[in-house]
């Protein structure tokens, strides 16, 4: 049975709308909550979900929407995501990452409408395991910095906001492909995968993340919340595990160094996070990942995977 609008009057406005974390939050909560996608130079059509188009670059006509769409909550996941990418244009990252998070703050705050930020594991410089929420940031590379310029701006322009750090796993659109989709299509293809065994998260399923979240927001939280899975584990074993979990030839993924992948820009090797805080808040601790990696697979056989593969036609060029 398709999704239908749900009878509720809770509204929430996900701007970004077309990128991975979009798309599943709107899966995830369109039978409990109002979904309205906000998207930029794209079309996203989604069963139970509506859109709108945003411009994230003024507060005259966020405003606008805003008054529009009128949301009990705002999530902001909108914005530049390839390091990479970030590291060749230092000022668009800094007007996508950082400018586009100082206007949805700004008109959250005048218009008193609740704001979940999506943050960033990057923030460090990878040294030390499992930073907490009072760990001095030491960004390596552009993407981080205009994301950590993002959260002071969220801060001083809506205090109440609560921002969330993470790195989530979760499946992708045609249009954007996530870091579990790469692992598994590449498998699926009989391809020969190298990921780098010297480099730690600790990552948390979207839908997970997604459940902690409104968790927050229900309790009123503020500020920042580290919101990840409680293990610590390489991106390598992140695969293998994933691999079988999946019954996929885990063997055809090879340990590498993330040095031999001359990247652009600087990575941290460890960029795990503690959940401390947020199992404290709500009293409860994430899954783990084998329960996550069977979700993934059951999303899969519920058909969420084709669902998001055609959600997105893509109209221009831009970030979402």
């Amino acid at each position: 049975m398709k999704p239908q609008l749900p009878h509720v009057n809770r509204k929430i406005l996900i701007t970004g709308g077309t990128g991975l974390l979009a798309l599943n939050w709107a899966c995830a909560m369109r039978n409990t909550w109002q979904v309205v996608l906000g998207v930029h130079c794209h079309d996203v059509r989604l069963d139970g979900v509506e859109s709108v188009q945003l411009n994230l670059n003024s507060a005259s006509d966020f405003e606008r929407t805003l008054d529009n769409v009128c949301p009990d909550l705002i999530v902001h996941t909108a914005g530049m995501t390839n390091v990479d990418t970030c590291e060749a244009d230092r000022f668009g990252a800094f007007d996508a990452n950082a400018n586009s998070a100082e206007v949805v703050a700004r008109v959250a705050q005048q218009k008193s409408v609740r704001l979940i930020h999506l943050s960033t594991d990057h923030l460090f410089d990878g040294s030390i395991p499992f930073c907490n929420e009072q760990t001095e940031p030491r960004p390596l590379n552009t993407y981080a910095e205009s994301k950590l310029a993002a959260e002071k701006l969220v801060t001083e322009m809506c205090p109440a906001a609560l921002i969330l750090r993470t790195n989530f796993f979760c499946w992708g659109s045609a249009y954007r492909q996530s870091f579990s989709d790469w692992i598994i299509n590449g498998l699926r293809a009989d391809s020969e995968l190298q990921m780098f065994d010297d480099v730690f998260f600790t990552p948390i399923l979207a839908d997970e993340l997604i459940r902690f979240a409104h968790g927050l927001n229900e309790n009123r939280a503020s500020g920042v919340f580290n919101v990840v899975g409680t293990r610590r584990i390489s991106k390598y074993d992140f695969g293998v595990e994933l691999a079988q979990s999946l019954g996929l030839p885990a063997g055809r993924i090879q340990p590498g160094k993330v040095a031999s992948a001359h990247l652009r820009a600087a990575r941290p090797k460890d960029m795990s996070l503690s959940n401390e805080r947020l199992v404290q808040a709500l009293g409860r601790s994430p899954g783990d990942l084998q329960q996550w990696f069977e979700q993934l697979h059951l999303q899969e056989a519920q058909g969420r995977r084709q669902e998001l593969m055609n959600a997105v036609n893509r109209r221009g060029v831009g970030h979402v």
